[in-house]
């Protein structure tokens, strides 16, 4: 569906004159972006085929950082782009020189991970004037691990989430998603040919309950497990949700890290868990922050949406660049989970061991089925 709130963008951008080429990039403030990023490379992405990438490869399209522009920088097909392109479609004769209305370019997305998509940033930065007249994606859901051939099956079904909609040059173009089901992969068509920067594909996850029952013990906070950050006192320097990502942190700024506080206050993250759990075990990492960690930190849980806050770790001590585990008194049970630093700084990451209860992976499975699972 598309949404009037939302910026639209067409036509060309200026050719570059110089200069920081963002300058005037089209961009806007779009309501989903506190979400996580479905098509994020640390979750598993993929771009597992295009029909064409003459210019440019498709595996740029899932590149974390933002697109880059070098003006001088030229291969033996043209100018090298930091983004997904295509070759200028033609038609069949000098007569019908021109594509059909039905002539258009895809490439197939793997979600890192699965779940309910509430809007999608296709970034055509720096493609000024080389950007597809127009867009659409479609979604579909399959299980394990299908090759391209097996989605492009005949009996596949997909859905559109974004119709043909014409976008423009060098702006990042937003689309609101309204479908309340679960989904694996995209199809991304560009109409009829051109570039595509970036593609953005933002969120919830909504994990598999099979799997989850399968592993038993697993991290209830992390992002491909369904957790999710509900809200942050500060995302100063870097997003909250950092803190849920998988693997461990390998710089600073992946991590979370708020500005320096100037009152008595302390800084915060709050998480919800994908059901209600029963945690056993903490991690608290502040791997790379070293003159910026957290002093402190303490660890609180609720049991439902109108539940009391309790302490489940009382403030304690913090090292930098540590990892800090702390076996729990006994199974807390918790749907909210609420860190609090003290004062300020940054962990990289939060890891929250322990199991969904009975009444969570009921509620899971239940949850599963509404989204076509």
């Amino acid at each position: 569906m598309t949404d009037a709130s939302i910026p639209r963008f067409t036509g060309d951008a200026n050719p570059y004159a110089g200069g920081d080429p963002y300058a005037d990039h089209r961009t806007a403030d779009f309501p989903f972006t506190h979400l996580v990023d479905l098509a994020d490379r640390r979750l598993g992405a993929g771009v597992i085929a295009a029909n064409d990438e003459f210019f440019a490869e498709r595996e740029n399209l899932l590149k974390p950082e933002p697109a880059v522009f070098d003006p001088e920088h030229f291969g033996h097909k043209g100018k090298i782009m930091d983004g997904w392109e295509t070759r200028r479609r033609r038609g069949v004769s000098a007569a019908e020189p021109h594509p059909t209305a039905d002539d258009h370019d895809w490439a197939l997305v793997r979600l890192g991970a699965p779940g309910v998509i509430r809007g999608i940033v296709l970034d055509t930065a720096h493609f000024r004037g080389n950007y597809p007249q127009a867009v659409s994606v479609e979604a579909a859901a399959l299980p394990g691990s299908p090759s391209p051939e097996d989605l492009l099956a005949p009996d596949v079904k997909w859905t559109t989430l974004v119709p043909r909609t014409a976008v423009g040059g060098h702006a990042a173009n937003g689309f609101v998603v309204d479908a309340e089901q679960r989904f694996t992969h995209l199809r991304v068509n560009q109409h009829p040919d051109g570039g595509i920067a970036r593609l953005r594909v933002y969120g919830e996850v909504a994990p598999d309950p099979a799997w989850l029952a399968a592993l038993g013990t697993f991290d209830l906070a992390a992002l491909e497990n369904g957790g999710q950050v509900e809200d942050a006192s500060d995302r100063f320097y870097s997003p909250a949700t950092n803190t849920i990502q998988p693997g461990r942190s390998r710089k600073m700024d992946d991590g979370w890290e708020t500005r320096r506080r100037r009152d008595k206050g302390n800084d915060w993250i709050s998480y919800r868990l994908a059901a209600q759990s029963g945690i056993r075990a903490v991690e608290i990492d502040t791997a790379y922050l070293k003159g910026n960690s957290a002093g402190w930190a303490s660890l609180s849980v609720r049991d439902g949406e109108d539940g009391d806050w309790t302490e489940a770790l009382p403030r304690t001590r913090l090292q930098p660049d540590t990892n800090h585990r702390f076996v729990l008194d006994g199974t807390v049970r918790a749907t909210h989970v609420r860190i609090d630093i003290f004062p300020d700084g940054g962990i990289s990451r939060l890891r929250l061991y322990g199991s969904l209860t009975d009444e969570g992976a009921a509620a899971l499975a239940a949850r599963h089925r509404e989204l076509g699972g």
